[in-house]
């Protein structure tokens, strides 16, 4: 065999090789048991002794030559491919970070909190309680006859009693927050002025400006010469804070049995400028809240004396205002969980 081409081959075979699995097998080709190398040592017994000592000698450096060639190899491959490696998750410093994303608050959490902040900068006080209430703290306290419509399936949730359970009185999801007003008064001396935002749940269909379930905020002021005047003023100033400039705000007469007199508070629909649209049911107006002066019947169900008090009462949704105020035309789509509409806010 000829140890010269045989090196020259395989030197020829270890420059080309780029990676580590062909390099096994080049060494298992010419250092494996049936190796070119490996096979050229054993075939030697059978030579002359004076040629077998000359062949042994250089088939033996082409051996040992070949074993430092392939560790060397092995190592010139392993650095290149975490060079290799390197560039492809090399990372430039310099370049701006990806912005993290950032929650934040859900529109009607954000108008809320506005809410909040104008009336307590009115000197009002935030009170808030349960959702579920009885029969007595969401009707009777609250001068709402027993056949008042109110009280029917169709605009109040009850909450089913247990078969062994005969609870008087009845307990259901209060259809608004005048609930907490009636808790109040019962353990606070008049004069008061409180708000009690919350969620509210009515038995009705849904629309662009209805839900099943939304968020209120109702007012008390109690006092011994509060009047109408008092309370226009109050919500004037409340919207000129909320919208941030002059709002246009109608009253008209209405009757709710917790009050007398009784008026509903408008405001001009912000989406249509008062020209019509689904919103406003093309009237033009939104109906914002309901209020009017504290029947006296409310205040002798807390141990209030009517004679020496009176105030007002008003309650608002809070869905419709962030609708005016963001100009959105279907209040659903604040509990739709889209993230492209939540994203706007």
């Amino acid at each position: 065999m000829d140890i010269k081409n045989l090196k020259k081959q395989a030197q020829k075979e270890l420059n080309l090789l780029v990676k580590i699995d062909d390099l096994k097998e080049f060494e298992k080709k010419y250092l494996g048991k049936k190796g070119k190398v490996t096979e050229l040592l054993k075939s030697l017994k059978n030579l002359p002794q004076k040629e077998r000592r000359l062949i042994g000698k250089e088939a033996n450096e082409l051996r040992d030559k070949l074993m430092l060639a392939i560790k060397a190899k092995k190592e010139e491959i392993k650095r290149n491919e975490i060079e290799e490696k390197e560039k492809q998750e090399w990372i430039d410093i310099t370049v701006p970070a990806k912005k993290i994303e950032k929650g934040h608050l859900h529109p009607l959490t954000q108008v809320a909190e506005k809410v909040e902040e104008i009336f307590m900068s009115l000197g009002f006080s935030v009170i808030e309680g349960p959702e579920i209430e009885n029969e007595w703290y969401n009707f009777d306290a609250l001068n709402i006859p027993k056949d008042h419509p109110a009280r029917d399936l169709w605009d109040t949730f009850w909450i089913k009693e247990p078969s062994t359970k005969n609870q008087e009185p009845k307990l259901l999801l209060r259809t608004h927050t005048s609930p907490v007003q009636i808790h109040y008064m019962e353990k606070h001396k008049p004069p008061l002025r409180i708000i009690s935002p919350g969620r509210i749940y009515r038995y009705e269909a849904t629309d662009a400006s209805h839900e099943i379930n939304f968020y209120q905020v109702e007012g008390l002021m109690i006092d011994k010469d509060t009047s109408v005047a008092n309370f226009y003023f109050i919500m004037e100033e409340f919207f000129k804070s909320f919208f941030g400039k002059e709002t246009k705000i109608r009253l008209r007469p209405s009757f709710f049995p917790f009050t007398e007199p009784s008026f509903e508070i408008d405001v001009l629909c912000s989406i249509c400028k008062g020209k019509g649209c689904s919103v406003c049911s093309q009237r033009g107006w939104i109906e914002i809240a309901g209020a009017g002066m504290v029947h006296p019947n409310v205040l002798k169900a807390v141990k209030i004396n009517p004679k020496n008090w009176q105030g007002f009462a008003f309650g608002m949704g809070l869905d419709r205002l962030a609708m005016m105020k963001y100009k959105i035309n279907d209040i659903r789509l604040f509990y739709s969980s889209d993230l492209r509409f939540l994203k706007q806010f």
